[in-house]
């Protein structure tokens, strides 16, 4: 096994101020926990009003990022974190990179993977010991397979079924014989039983937690849903104000810099006061399932730290929570669903629309697949004992996805590609986030840049140029994150300069000059 010698990790420690902290003498772990669609205010440590104690308790003995960025869509999500690549470099199966698992693996870790994938290959070929989990993008959370499970009814679906592995054993229409099976749950699950399998080893381990929640459809536990009765019978407009209101007063938005933009109501534009009753309930409803999911999810996040606590082990893992894009304002459309069935069972299959993603975003504009910040800015909480300087305010920093394998190559000492077999592998496009756990600036020598469909964008410094169409707009982040006021035809010198920068990426990227028109996406969720 490769080990990190303590002399190297004391050097750490110095470099980053932390003399006092006794340094862990092996590399620290690494859980790295990914949530599915979630938005931006959801949490409670960003101004949600959904129950997260687990992770606020992270948030509040490490730290909280207010400027992280994703890709705007699952699956080049999870290209990014697992190759430190923008997704133009790769492809759905992650071509020609090296992943976290084949560059950590040789350095001596094991290399555990639970959850949502969303892509053809399994993992265990591409550098981890062990994975469970769905290899597709969408399921019912209750029943992932095609057919009724034992004492269930028959499950509302998108698709005929998904691949699954069962830890290493594949199955394409997977139903769960278990009738209290619930994905968030049998996830970690899995997760806890490996811990406590690799419990005694001297090996440090990286576990990827991929949770498919709160991704739809909208299911959950009634003893869940029944914690947000009534909690969302003010509306939309009420449930965002209060959620602002809370993330001025954490300090995470300055109305000055981030005023809280008008709301962006959907296709039918009808605000909550101009619901009928029987909408309103309905509607309600479908976010106290939401708010169900993520406090799930959270109760599972405080059952992995329950047990790395009793392993003694989790003040030196270094935990990454994050969501893969913005929230979800997509109305997805099933055939088998029960009409009789309550909402958020597993007959049932609803979503919860864009007005509560306009909600779950708050105040950013926008959602799930657009370049704006809406889209592709997520919450970041890290956490480590060891080799964090808690932080009580927030990192304003710019950081993305790319960034979390050079910095798990530089806590670990891996050397990079490791064990990828590809035969071109580019280097890692993002930077190490050491610094910032110092409280120390980020260098990072290039913008950030972004495409997914009719969306683009590219972030230098306090400037963002961003699009979701033909034309650009230009915005001034530093005094407007919320994206109101467009300067681009006040600064035409700008926009031709940072948009010369992001065909140049293009191309380096895609080998191809831009056309104009984005490469077409295939509809799998």
């Amino acid at each position: 096994m490769t080990m990190i010698p303590r002399i190297a990790f004391l050097q750490v420690a110095l470099l980053l101020g932390f003399a006092s902290i006794s340094i862990a003498a092996a590399p620290p772990n690494i859980l790295i926990i990914l949530v599915d669609d979630m938005g931006y205010s959801d949490l409670g440590c960003y101004g949600g009003e959904i129950r997260t104690p687990n992770i606020d308790r992270l948030a509040a003995h490490g730290m909280k990022f207010s400027a992280m960025y994703n890709t705007a869509k699952c699956y080049p999500t999870r290209a990014c974190l697992q190759t430190g690549v923008y997704f133009q470099r790769t492809d759905r199966d992650f071509s020609n990179t090296a992943t976290l698992g084949e560059v950590l693996r040789p350095a001596g870790y094991h290399t555990l993977w639970s959850g949502k994938h969303h892509a053809k290959f399994n993992p265990v070929t591409r550098g981890y010991d062990r994975y469970y989990g769905l290899l597709g993008g969408a399921q019912n959370h209750f029943n992932p397979g095609s057919k009724a499970a034992p004492g269930q009814p028959a499950p509302a679906s998108k698709s005929d079924g998904n691949r699954w592995s069962l830890d290493g054993q594949e199955v394409k229409d997977f139903i769960p014989e278990n009738p209290r099976f619930y994905d968030t749950d049998a996830f970690t699950d899995r997760a806890l039983a490996w811990l406590s399998e690799y419990q005694q080893t001297e090996k440090p381990f990286l576990l990827y937690l991929a949770y498919t929640a709160p991704h739809w459809p909208l299911q959950a536990w009634p003893e869940d849903i029944a914690k947000y009765q009534g909690v969302y019978d003010g509306g939309y407009e009420a449930v965002r104000q209060a959620r602002y209101a809370r993330q001025v007063q954490l300090g995470l938005v300055d109305p000055k810099t981030t005023p809280l933009p008008p709301m962006e109501f959907g296709r039918r534009g009808q605000k909550w006061a101009e619901l009928s009753a029987d909408e309103r309930r309905a509607e309600a409803r479908r976010m106290e399932i939401y708010a169900a999911m993520v406090d799930r999810v959270d109760q599972n996040i405080g059952r992995v730290l329950q047990r790395l606590e009793e392993q003694g082990k989790l003040d030196n893992t270094l935990i990454f929570f994050l969501s893969d894009n913005g929230a979800c304002a997509e109305n997805p459309k099933v055939d088998n669903v029960d009409p009789k069935a309550p909402l958020g069972s597993v007959a049932s299959f609803v979503s919860y629309g864009q007005n509560w993603a306009s909600v779950g975003n708050t105040p950013l504009r926008k959602w799930k697949q657009d370049s704006f910040e809406g889209g592709i800015a997520t919450p970041l909480v890290v956490h480590w004992p060891a080799g964090l300087k808690p932080q009580a305010g927030w990192n304003r920093d710019p950081v993305h996805l790319i960034d979390l394998l050079p910095t798990a190559l530089a806590v670990s000492g891996a050397k990079y590609p490791g064990g990828a077999k590809a035969a071109k592998i580019p280097p890692p496009d993002g930077v190490s986030l050491l610094p910032a756990f110092a409280g120390q600036p980020i260098a990072r020598p290039r913008p950030l840049f972004f495409q997914f469909n009719k969306g683009s964008a590219i972030r230098d410094g306090q400037w963002k140029l961003v699009r979701q169409g033909a034309a650009w707009e230009l915005y001034d982040l530093a005094t407007d994150r919320t994206e109101i006021r467009d300067l681009a035809a006040q600064q035409p010198e700008l926009v031709q300069k940072m948009d010369a920068a992001w065909r140049a990426w293009w191309k380096e990227c895609t080998g191809k000059a831009w056309t104009g028109t984005a490469p077409k996406e295939r509809g799998e969720e």
